[in-house]
């Protein structure tokens, strides 16, 4: 009986240890994929790491892990010199494989979403207007600042805002007025769409195989959906 509770007080201590170690190591791959995450993708914000399963090592041991979550913020994507803020982009990579060295992985399926906050949008457009919700999900509200003969006009639109694919694959965020006050002035819809209607292409802010699937937007801005396979979490 002594030796048995000897070896169960042995067994409970390792165990202990084990544990332990496994925690530690799992914390400091977060920290370290992380970093490589953010190194890559070239963030101004910041990066949270979750890997799921127990135990940890040995998952790594195999190259193996079976989900990993990642919180990005301050995501750029930069399309033709023009600058479009993701501010935050949660996903989850599914069935990752790790690279020989650990300093990555790719996973089988990546699923995640995005948001675009109406202040993202305003500064993306890059024409002066101000972007805010347009009252019902899709639509958002433009107002602009032009002069049209002479004339100081600040028309306000409501715009659908749309997933649309892009020339040479992907898709690109669409910002269309639904329809332009034309003041019967002949001219000014033209003038007024060269400022209201805008396209921004998000591909390049997203880990390579993350592909936009869907849009919508309410209150808050407008909300993005991914998934894809063979995603690139990190690299060397």
């Amino acid at each position: 009986m002594r030796f048995l509770r000897v070896f169960v007080i042995i067994a409970v201590v390792l165990a202990g240890l084990f544990a332990g170690v496994d925690r530690w190591a799992v914390s400091y791959a977060e920290n370290r994929l992380g970093e490589r995450i953010q190194a890559r993708q070239g963030l101004a914000g910041c990066t949270e790491v979750d890997i799921h399963g127990f135990p940890f090592l040995t998952q790594a041991l195999a190259h193996d892990l079976d989900r990993v979550d990642v919180k990005l913020t301050g995501v750029e994507a930069v399309s033709d010199g023009r600058r479009t803020r993701l501010s935050q982009l949660d996903a989850a990579f599914r069935g990752v494989k790790l690279n020989g060295d650990y300093s990555g992985g790719t996973a089988k399926h990546a699923e995640g979403t995005a948001l675009v906050t109406y202040k993202d949008l305003t500064e993306a457009s890059q024409t002066g207007v101000t972007v805010t919700y347009g009252g019902a999900p899709g639509k958002v509200k433009v107002t602009a600042a032009l002069e049209f003969l002479g004339r100081k006009l600040a028309p306000s639109v409501v715009s659908t805002v749309a997933l649309v694919d892009a020339p040479g694959g992907g898709k690109m965020v669409r910002v269309r007025a639904d329809e332009v006050p034309g003041e019967g002035l002949p001219g000014i819809e033209g003038a007024v769409r060269k400022k209201t209607d805008f396209d921004r292409r998000l591909d390049s802010g997203l880990p390579s195989g993350l592909k936009l699937t869907t849009l919508t937007s309410d209150e808050s801005g407008v909300h993005l959906a991914l998934s894809g396979t063979d995603v690139v979490l990190a690299g060397s």
